[in-house]
C-alpha cells in the first residue's frame, strides 16, 4: 500500500504542480509505474475545474465560468500538455526529417505553427465545453462534474495508449519524458483503463449515447500512432501532450455533437 501510494505522488507530481510530499521524487522506476494513475490525474485536474467552473456560475455567466475552469486547468498542470502539443505541431509542422523534428520539438521556443494550434485548440475547448454545459437540463451540476472528468480521463487514456503500443523515439536522455517509455506490465495497463473508462461509464448512466465517444477517440488514437510512427518510428513526450490535448476537443465536440440525438 505505502508503494501505491509513491506511486500516486510520484503521478501527481509529474503530471501537475499541486504539492506532494517531500519524499517523492522523478524516479524513472516510479514514473514507469505512475502511468496507471495517469488517467486518474485526469479526475483531479476535472474535478478542480468543474469547481472552479462551479463556484463562478455563483457570479458570472456560463462563458465566464468555463473560460475560469479552463484556465484553472492550464494552471494546475503547468501547460504540461499544452506545451507538448504546441511543440509537436512545430516539430511536424517545420521539420521534414526525423532529426529535424525532434531537433525543433526540444527547442524551448515556441514557432507560428504551436501558437496557432493553442489558438485553435483553446476556442474549440470553449466552445465545445459551452456548448454542451448548455444544453444540460435544469444545470444538472452532477451531470456537469462527470462530463469534466470523463474528458480529463478519456484524454489522458488515449494519449497513454500511445505509449503501451509504441516504442519511445529519442535516443538520448535529454527528455524528462523518457521513463515512461519502458515496459509496461498488467497493472499499468489494467488501471489505466479502469481509471480511464470508470467516468464515462458512470456518465453513460445519463444517456448510453456519451459511451459513442470511444468511436473518435479510437479513430485518433489509430491515427496518431500511425503518423508518429511513420515519422518518427515512435513516440515522444511532445506527442503525448498532443495528444491528449487533441483527445479533449474529440471528447467535448463528441459530447456536444451527440446532444442533437438525446
Amino acid at each position: 500500500m505505502k508503494e501505491e501510494i509513491k506511486i500516486f505522488f510520484t503521478a501527481l507530481m509529474f503530471y501537475t504542480r499541486i504539492p506532494c510530499p517531500k519524499n517523492i521524487d522523478h524516479s524513472p522506476e516510479y514514473i514507469n509505474k505512475a502511468t496507471r494513475y495517469f488517467p486518474l490525474i485526469g479526475w483531479i485536474v476535472g474535478a478542480i475545474s468543474f469547481i472552479v467552473f462551479w463556484l463562478s456560475s455563483q457570479v458570472f455567466d456560463l462563458n465566464i465560468s468555463v473560460l475560469f475552469s479552463l484556465i484553472a486547468g492550464v494552471l494546475v498542470t503547468g501547460a504540461f500538455h499544452e506545451d507538448g502539443l504546441a511543440d509537436a505541431f512545430d516539430g511536424f509542422g517545420g521539420g521534414w526529417t526525423k532529426e529535424k523534428i525532434l531537433d525543433i520539438m526540444k527547442d524551448s521556443r515556441v514557432g507560428a505553427y504551436g501558437v496557432i494550434a493553442l489558438i485553435f485548440l483553446f476556442t474549440l475547448k470553449f466552445l465545445g465545453l459551452s456548448g454542451t454545459i448548455s444544453k444540460i437540463e435544469n444545470e444538472n451540476f452532477l451531470t456537469i462534474a462527470l462530463i469534466f472528468i470523463t474528458y480529463h480521463s478519456l484524454s489522458r487514456l488515449t494519449a497513454i495508449n500511445i505509449v503501451f503500443t509504441s516504442a519511445y523515439s529519442r535516443d538520448d536522455e535529454t527528455s524528462k519524458a523518457k521513463p515512461i517509455a519502458q515496459s509496461h506490465s498488467y497493472r499499468e495497463i489494467v488501471g489505466a483503463y479502469l481509471f480511464g473508462l470508470l467516468p464515462l461509464i458512470s456518465l453513460s448512466f445519463v444517456d448510453w449515447k456519451f459511451s459513442l465517444v470511444l468511436i473518435p477517440l479510437a479513430a485518433l488514437f489509430l491515427y496518431s500512432k500511425r503518423y508518429f510512427n511513420k515519422w518518427l518510428q515512435g513516440y515522444t513526450g511532445d506527442c503525448l501532450g498532443a495528444v491528449e490535448q487533441v483527445a479533449e476537443c474529440v471528447c467535448l465536440l463528441t459530447f456536444l455533437g451527440l446532444w442533437k440525438f438525446m
